[in-house]
């Protein structure tokens, strides 16, 4: 088990968010840009790999941008949560994106359904964060 949340209860600087919040965040999204990067990658195995392009980039734009956010987060912007925000929109888009995608391969490749399934509850967790930094 990760020690997440034990580390961000280290830390002086959080970025107005609880070490609760930042610890399930960074959990979530490793997995997240793990599974999309695994899924683009599935997906170019496949025989039908041209017609997933879209689904294979998106994938790949989502892990990056998962990836940044979990360091955005990691580090805190101390009380100015407008860089904090603005990333974690972008991966609420990204997650979005990838989901809506892989979601319509779920049935059909397994890793898609992973996919699909992590996307979901990164995206949801994206909206929480934004829900804590708007209160």
């Amino acid at each position: 088990m990760p020690r997440t949340r034990e580390l961000f209860d280290t830390m002086t600087v959080k970025g107005g968010l609880s070490s609760d919040i930042l610890a399930n965040a960074v959990d979530t999204l490793q997995e997240c840009e793990e599974a999309v990067t695994a899924c683009a990658m599935g997906m170019l195995g496949e025989q039908d790999a041209l017609t997933m392009a879209s689904a294979i980039s998106r994938d790949l734009d989502c892990a990056d941008i998962a990836g940044t956010t979990r360091r955005v987060l990691t580090r805190g912007s101390g009380p100015d949560s407008s860089l904090i925000s603005a990333q974690v929109e972008a991966c609420l888009l990204a997650c979005e994106r990838s989901h809506a995608l892989c979601n319509q391969h779920a049935a059909q490749h397994a890793h898609c359904q992973m996919c699909a399934e992590v996307t979901r509850r990164s995206a949801d967790m994206c909206r929480g964060i934004l829900a804590a930094l708007h209160r």
